[in-house]
């Protein structure tokens, strides 16, 4: 039975879902939640293609059986665990022969399924599409340290609808954003994640999302919803320096020192030499709040500088102590 998207979503909640395509395809980008179980893996798919091109369609079919021939029980018996005893949802990369002849093996099992119809690229388009809906976001702003992410974290708490974009990326903006952060996503499943999270939502309603720039780590912004966040307000979160330090210092204080330093060599050009070399110093001598203190002269001139581009936009401008996030964000929600 071929699904259309909707009833695909509808569907996904309760049954789940199975990804024939390699692994490399996998890796580059899938269905949240989906579970891969390739019908033709990275090798096999590459003699598959091979075939194609020197003999043609029927070959490269026959060719795609004689390989996927000794793994069949297997393939089936791991769909038949992953079913649990439910149908199971299947899609390859257009919905088509893989998909489909998957679904043929493991119903000889017995096992019901459905294809979706047009398979991820189908998926992905209407993901990419979504970026496009008018949505009113409300950006937070603030000075690196500014606790901008716990403050995201606080609005969800008190039933604000939000966009924890750094989560979703592993990656937390600036050059040691990568420290204590698990491997990023390529851009392509960034975007598929960031689409689930705002599928979710209600767009009729307030989004809050901490301002970035359009890459966040190695990942880049839908295009799409980049130009959304360039219109919208700003509202600046102000906290001092020392407050930011401290907060810093809480964050990174544990992370590994060589990791800490080889990030410090990407901003050395733009951070300047004599600050760099007084910071490395602090940082050998196990002092990072002086680490600290002489990055954020880079930081914040940085911030500030991109931040005066953004003047027609900012809503507000509201202070905070760094203590007690509970108290700023109901401020921040009635501003």
């Amino acid at each position: 039975m071929s699904l259309s998207l909707e009833d695909f979503f509808t569907l996904r909640k309760s049954l789940p879902v199975i990804d024939v395509r390699s692994e490399g395809e996998f890796e580059q980008g899938h269905i949240a939640g989906a579970i891969n179980l390739p019908l033709l893996n990275n090798e096999e798919r590459v003699v598959v293609g091979t075939t194609y091109k020197r003999n043609g369609t029927q070959e490269a079919i026959y060719e795609g059986f004689r390989l996927v021939g000794p793994r069949l029980k297997s393939i089936v018996l791991e769909a038949e665990k992953i079913s649990s005893g439910k149908e199971v949802l299947v899609h390859c990369w257009r919905g088509g022969m893989r998909s489909t002849n998957f679904c043929q093996f493991i119903g000889m099992a017995k096992l019901k399924s459905h294809v979706l119809k047009g398979g991820y690229k189908a998926y992905r388009q209407f993901a990419l599409d979504y970026f496009k809906k008018p949505l009113e976001l409300t950006l937070i702003g603030g000075c690196t340290g500014s606790g901008k992410s716990e403050v995201l974290r606080e609005l969800e708490k008190q039933g604000e609808q939000i966009l924890d974009l750094e989560t979703l990326a592993h990656h937390k903006g600036s050059a040691f954003g990568s420290l204590m952060q698990p491997a990023q996503p390529t851009t392509e499943q960034f975007h598929n994640l960031l689409f689930e999270k705002l599928f979710r939502l209600d767009l009729t309603k307030r989004i809050w999302v901490e301002d970035e720039s359009i890459t966040i780590g190695k990942v880049f912004l839908p295009p799409d919803f980049w130009t959304i966040m360039k219109a919208s307000p700003v509202i600046q979160m102000d906290v001092s320096k020392e407050v930011r330090i401290q907060r810093l210092v809480d964050e990174y204080g544990s992370a590994d020192k060589t990791e800490f330093l080889a990030a410090m060599d990407k901003i050395i050009k733009r951070l300047g030499g004599q600050h760099y070399k007084a910071a490395k110093e602090r940082l050998l001598e196990g002092d990072m709040a002086a680490t600290i203190d002489i990055l954020l002269t880079y930081y914040d001139k940085y911030y500030l500088g991109s931040i005066a581009k953004k003047e027609q936009r900012i809503k507000t401008v509201l202070p905070w102590n760094g203590e007690d996030s509970l108290s700023f964000v109901r401020k921040l929600i009635i501003t």
